[in-house]
């Protein structure tokens, strides 16, 4: 096991590109090549050190901006931005604004009478449609 402090960009590197994660990423980021990846579990990756480390996220990005990496803090709403993205048929992040658009194209599609088949109070009463429960709302 090393020690965070000693890391080299090139065990930065390797680390990162055998690096996987699958959780919402922290407000601390580096990036490397392509990818933007998470600081601190990367330091502590990088360094084989257990993740109970007591190495902090601000000295895993002073480490990591000694190194020459960007590094990034992400506010809430960069991070709501950053969610938001949607990933495509091929893989790839799309913007939602592409995911309402397809969604349009094919509501469109649909003639007029099968939109008039659809229930005025089905947001309302879904349950009572897919279930069969008890309608709530009010009667007209």
């Amino acid at each position: 096991m090393g020690n965070p402090k000693e890391l080299t960009r090139i065990e930065v590197l390797r680390a990162a590109s055998a690096f996987r994660w699958s959780r919402k990423l922290p407000k601390w980021t580096v990036i490397v090549g392509d990818r933007e990846l998470p600081a601190r579990p990367l330091v502590l990756e990088a360094a084989g050190v257990p993740p109970n480390d007591p190495t902090n996220s601000h000295q895993a990005v002073a480490i990591l901006k000694n190194l020459g990496f960007e590094t990034r803090y992400s506010t809430a709403e960069a991070r709501e931005t950053r969610e938001s993205a949607v990933v495509d048929d091929h893989g790839s992040a799309t913007n939602l604004d592409s995911l309402i658009k397809k969604i349009e194209q094919i509501s469109s599609s649909v003639p007029d009478e099968a939109w008039e088949r659809i229930p005025r109070d089905l947001s309302m009463n879904v349950d009572h449609y897919l279930y069969g429960a008890k309608k709530v709302g009010r009667k007209r």
